[in-house]
């Protein structure tokens, strides 16, 4: 139990994860309504329809989880702010990154697409974060 000794059981339990499992198909269907087409018109011309659309969905799905599960348990007890400073940082990041691996080995991509894709992706999930952030105002998701 040496690991555990400063673990608070009683907030740890307090924690709404089955409430977070909950709203996360709703969050994800929805971010990626919002980022999608941003993805389409912003990424460089020379990655396909296709690959825009499918890093509409792979690159949410990456990250998601982690900013809507993980996150929240281990901010736990912290600040809003924190968490959101937090999350919609890794999010991006995250997300240039993984788009990196995935197409590091192109070689037609030249230096602006690259910058015009990291762009792209930074928009898209700030787009998604200011609507997720209205929707919430209002009350339409409840959960977060």
């Amino acid at each position: 139990m040496i690991l555990f000794d400063e673990v608070d059981f009683v907030q740890t339990q307090n924690l709404p994860l089955g409430e977070l499992w909950r709203f996360m198909p709703l969050g994800y269907l929805v971010t990626i309504l919002i980022e999608t087409p941003i993805l389409l018109l912003g990424l460089s011309s020379r990655v396909t329809v296709r690959q825009k659309l499918w890093c509409g969905v792979w690159l949410t799905a990456c990250t998601y989880p982690i900013v809507v599960l993980v996150l929240p348990a281990l901010l736990y007890g912290y600040s809003r702010i924190l968490y959101l400073a937090v999350a919609e940082t890794f999010a991006p990041v995250a997300e240039c990154a993984l788009f990196w691996l995935a197409f590091r080995n192109r070689e037609d991509l030249t230096r602006s697409d690259w910058i015009r894709n990291m762009v792209a992706i930074i928009a898209a999930n700030l787009a998604s974060f200011g609507l997720g952030e209205v929707l919430n105002s209002y009350g339409w998701f409840g959960l977060v």
